[in-house]
């Protein structure tokens, strides 16, 4: 036959096994002479990236496969195996514990049909490792392969007593047994391992043996009920009575039994004093007397679960007591079951935190829900006096559940993020009474015990005197709006109430009132450019330009201003639309005189642009790049840098459009370049953290930045040149001396 040889070991490892038995010692250099002696970097730099890479791509390469001999003498077939021995015996000395070893070892003898040799090598191992199971899992199947039965029985019974904690010993055992056909012994390991106590799955497959084994049906029912028993009393889960109850019902069917089963579950988990069943118990118990059609006793599984199961986990037993209460029952029943068991969980909350308004927001939630169902449940009724008094006693629970939620007021009055969910429930409750029960006066009473009770000196919020006036404007009480606006200036003005005041006053087409408000925003807050572009608008709507113009003229003159730039921006696009050009360019000079911001300078030349006077706006381009390029070259500043880079860069836009071939390549030829560069970065307490990448803009006509390395060499060199011309001179001159 033909035997493939692969090679043993490479040309270095032989060598020195020749010289180890030689007795010979490989010469070395003196360890001086072996220490690297120039430490310089060498010309060609490998990173670790560029080994990994060739070391990856080595793996795939294609290696050669060892030739193939052929065997044809009896001598060369013992040559061939003593060498493998040979090679494998080796190998184990220098390796005892590599388990991969021994178990090709095994296997090359197996297939040479030397099983006492491969037996042998097996119990070697066995010697070394015997808590091993793969070590026994390949002994057995080494014997089962070749049909060694006996011999196989003996190895898994040596292993079973050894490792008695390992399941798939004891499986591969009984599969065998069973394969052979031989149940009474598949049966008699199985009772071996059930006396140590194992797992789910252990008995699972048991019963499963039994299932297949031979014999009556009713034989086999028998008997898995007997094993099932005995699972049950060393195992009393949950898990253990609901596999019991649904194997049984649908193997035999038997109602009551599987009934039963259920019950003496229920019963055992009370006795052992667990806290409650999961919900996996009751649902299969509720499914199983569903599938009997006993619907009344799946009620009852149902409502005995809600009671007694974990809030947190109650959550898919009532889906499910919903999806059944659907199919075969009321809406009402399954309805009041969930109010009441949320009712109740409420109320326990609420009395260990009173202050929790968000659970005092899902408890009015679910009594509105509540009554809105009930309602549609009535809608087929007749109006008469009983119906209306039905009605309104439904809503007083909802109202008495309000007041006893705005009671409980929080208990910092100087912090206003405490009270926010608190006014929350306030205009709730407005908004119930005016919109749901229709009774304004009760409205009305609650916008004004709310407005009491805010500590106006602290804080306020604008957003309740805004509601409260919105609800006179719905009930054509002007003059009522008009005074709870009035106190929300005169007590705590906030800036949303003034704005929701103007717009309701320019709505009616009070633009007088329009007026007077504004002025007493400015007064209070003269810093909000909004305010002041805001009132300039509304002239401007007005068609009063020289009011809108003064607006904005006594805005600009403010010293301190929230956002100067929106002001400005606004003012000058307001002189664009009436074309007052002049007065355009005048804002622009009085902007740059406060700022110097390369914003303005761009928007300066585009206007002049847009109005087709290129020519200026070219101007202004020169004049920003001159005052840029000579605050580069005074501070050095990255944002005055960027700042050019970002004018430059509209001008080279702008000419473009408007320049000629000249002008943009001179412009072109002002575009800086951009530069990588690296700078350290320090900590707070001053430690160097590592370095970070930015970009730096060298600008070919800054003469500061223009070849500055060039320079510093020729500089050393003519320094370098003097120093030798006085040498020289030094020398020349002492003979006179």
């Amino acid at each position: 036959g033909s035997v493939s040889l692969p090679q043993v070991m490479s040309t270095s490892t032989n060598e020195a096994s020749n010289l180890a038995e030689a007795g010979l010692r490989e010469k070395r250099l003196p360890r001086k002479m072996r220490e690297v002696q120039n430490k310089a970097p060498a010309p060609q730099q490998i990173t670790a990236e560029q080994i990994l890479r060739e070391a990856h791509e080595m793996q795939f390469e294609k290696q050669a496969a060892p030739p193939r001999q052929q065997i044809s003498d009896p001598e060369e077939l013992r040559m061939y195996k003593l060498r493998k021995r040979k090679n494998f015996e080796n190998t184990l000395r220098r390796n005892r514990m590599s388990i991969g070893v021994w178990l090709r070892y095994a296997t090359w003898e197996e297939s040479q049909k030397e099983f006492e040799r491969s037996r042998s090598i097996f119990e070697r191992l066995l010697d070394i490792d015997y808590q091993s199971a793969s070590v026994w899992l390949k002994y057995a199947e080494m014997e089962m392969r070749n049909k060694f039965i006996h011999r196989a029985r003996n190895v898994w019974d040596r292993a079973v007593q050894l490792l008695p904690r390992v399941d798939q010993l004891w499986f591969k055992y009984a599969l065998m047994e069973e394969n052979l056909s031989n149940f009474e012994g598949a049966r008699r390991i199985f009772e071996r391992w059930m006396k140590w106590n194992p797992g789910h799955k252990a008995w699972m497959s048991y019963i499963a043996l039994e299932q297949r084994s031979v014999g009556s049906k009713a034989d086999k029912l028998h008997r898995c009920r007997l094993i099932y028993d005995r699972y049950i009393a060393q195992h009393a889960t949950e898990t253990a009575f609901v596999q019991y109850a649904e194997w049984e019902y649908r193997q035999s069917g038997s109602v009551e039994f599987t009934r039963r089963i259920y019950e003496t579950g229920m019963r055992e988990m009370e006795h052992d004093g667990d806290e409650a069943l999961s919900v996996t118990f009751y649902e299969s118990f509720a499914k199983f007397e569903i599938a009997c059609k006993e619907y009344d006793r799946a009620r009852t599984i149902y409502q005995y679960a809600l009671d007694h199961v974990a809030r947190h986990r109650v959550h898919a037993l009532f889906e499910e007591y919903m999806l059944f209460e659907k199919r075969y029952g009321s809406r009402a029943r399954i309805d009041d079951v969930i109010t009441r068991k949320k009712r109740l969980q409420y109320e326990e909350a609420l009395a260990r935190t009173p202050c929790d308004y968000d659970m005092w927001f899902d408890y009015i939630k679910l009594e509105e829900q509540n009554v809105l169902h009930a309602m549609a449940r009535d809608d087929n009724a007749d109006a008469d006096g009983g119906d209306v008094r039905k009605e309104e006693g439904r809503w007083n629970v909802i109202r008495e559940l309000y007041e006893r939620a705005v009671s409980h007021e929080p208990p910092i009055d100087t912090d206003k993020r405490y009270w926010r969910r608190y006014i929350y429930l306030w205009i709730k409750y407005a908004m119930f009474e005016e919109l749901q029960c229709k009774h304004m006066a009760r409205a009305r009473a609650v916008f004004s015990q709310c407005l009491q009770r805010i500590p106006h000196t602290h804080f306020t919020f604008g957003k309740l005197w805004i509601m409260a006036a919105e609800f006179e404007l719905r009930r054509h009480d002007i003059s009522a709006m008009r005074r709870i606006f009035g106190a929300s200036i005169g007590k705590c003005p906030k800036q949303n109430v003034f704005n929701a005041y103007i717009g309701i006053e320019y709505q009616l087409g009070e633009f007088d009132r329009c007026r007077r408000i504004y002025e007493k925003y400015l007064e209070l807050f003269p810093t909000r450019s909004k305010a002041w572009s805001d009132y300039a608008s509304l002239e401007d709507k007005l068609q009063e330009y020289e009011r809108a113009a003064a607006i904005y003229e006594l805005g600009v003159q403010q010293t301190v201003l929230d956002e100067p730039q929106t002001l400005w921006s606004n003012y000058i696009e307001f002189e664009v639309r009436h074309r007052h050009y002049t007065r355009v360019r005048e804002l622009f000079q009085r902007l740059l005189s406060k700022t110097k911001h390369v914003r303005v300078w761009i928007n300066y030349a585009q206007f002049e642009a847009q109005i087709n006077e290129p020519i200026l706006a070219r101007n202004i381009f020169k004049s920003a790049d001159t005052h840029f390029k000579q605050q580069c070259q005074q501070s050095q500043d990255m944002v005055d840098i960027e700042q050019r880079a970002i004018l430059l860069e509209s001008w080279l836009q702008f000419e473009s459009f408007w320049g000629n071939e000249t002008q943009q390549n001179e412009i072109k030829s002002k575009q800086p370049i951009q530069i990588k560069k690296r700078r350290p970065i320090e900590t707070a307490d001053g430690s160097h953290a590592g370095y970070e990448e930015y970009y730096h803009y060298q600008f070919p006509d800054d003469e500061k930045q223009k070849d500055s390395f060039q320079t510093l060499l020729q500089k050393a060199k003519a320094w370098k040149m003097g120093q030798n011309d006085g040498v020289n001179e030094e020398t020349v001159q002492q003979p006179a001396s």
